[in-house]
């Protein structure tokens, strides 16, 4: 009787705890997509009624907002190309060339192992302003200002890309299988393009979708060397037109931009999100 009343008041426990879990998981995602809901029902909005304070009820503005937006002097929607051609780039090649780094440093034993991969981590601590006026004279020495070749090539090189990248590798890719290829008489290149890359497919959906955003959503690197509207990204087109003079602000005109520009950032995610949590949670822990 005792060893049953313990079981059930265990099992009571459990399921307490999971109730208390999902209550607790429930009111974050409410919070997490509140403001998204709040952006959405904004855009539908006039100046006029944004001005006269919040309400959770969708107005009737959506399509003027929208084509105030399209008939603005700024190139919006040359943005959102420049803006996904830049973001597309960077994850593609940051995803892949990290990758490869990453596994040269777990696949291979050399002198200079340890140090190249503790130096590649320093590399991590230095903050983009501290090297931005450098980057800026070498762009301008170059001839590449108003290009997005300074855009997408440094994003190549991503310590912390290459640190999860590295994580996962221990925890999932055997130097086993790697031998047993090379020993089937397998090339490098074909090894990791055939082998490694798709056991890698959640760490790289992840680390896709963490370069995309981070890409999508920088305007410091663009500000200094963009400058002709044709080639500007979004950030860059959105700050401006926030930065308009009071006769021609108009907030409804700004939060249709917003989200706008954030839904190509939704349809990456939703694309790539069942390998999310199977990628952060192997990507975490060393087998």
């Amino acid at each position: 009787m005792a060893a049953n009343v313990n079981k059930k008041k265990k099992g009571m426990g459990i399921h307490a705890r999971r109730a208390l879990a999902y209550i607790v998981l429930v009111i974050i995602s409410f919070f997490c997509l509140f403001w998204f809901y709040v952006m959405i029902i904004n855009a539908t909005r006039s100046n006029g009624e944004l001005q006269s304070g919040f309400t959770a009820i969708p107005s009737t503005h959506l399509l003027d907002n929208w084509n105030s937006l399209l008939h603005d002097t700024l190139p919006v929607i040359r943005g959102m190309f420049n803006s996904l051609f830049v973001a597309a780039c960077s994850a593609v090649l940051c995803v892949y060339f990290s990758t490869m780094t990453a596994y040269a440093i777990h696949a291979y034993e050399f002198k200079a192992k340890k140090f190249i991969s503790t130096f590649i981590l320093m590399v991590m601590m230095i903050p983009t302003q501290v090297t931005a006026l450098g980057f800026v004279k070498l762009v301008t020495g170059m001839g590449l200002m108003d290009s997005f070749i300074p855009l997408i090539v440094p994003t190549i090189a991503s310590p912390v890309t290459y640190f999860y990248m590295k994580q996962y590798m221990e925890s999932s890719l055997p130097l086993s299988l790697i031998e047993a290829a090379r020993i089937d008489g397998s090339g490098e290149f074909r090894t990791f393009n055939h082998i490694v890359l798709p056991l890698m497919k959640p760490a790289i959906a992840v680390q896709a979708i963490f370069s995309f955003v981070s890409s999508w959503n920088n305007y410091f690197t663009p500000a200094l060397i963009l400058h002709e509207n044709n080639k500007k990204t979004l950030p860059i087109l959105l700050a401006q037109l926030r930065s308009a003079d009071f006769l021609k602000f108009d907030m409804g005109k700004v939060y249709m931009m917003i989200t706008f520009s954030i839904l190509p950032v939704i349809v990456v995610y939703l694309i790539l999100s069942k390998h999310i949590v199977g990628g952060v949670a192997m990507g975490s822990v060393k087998g």
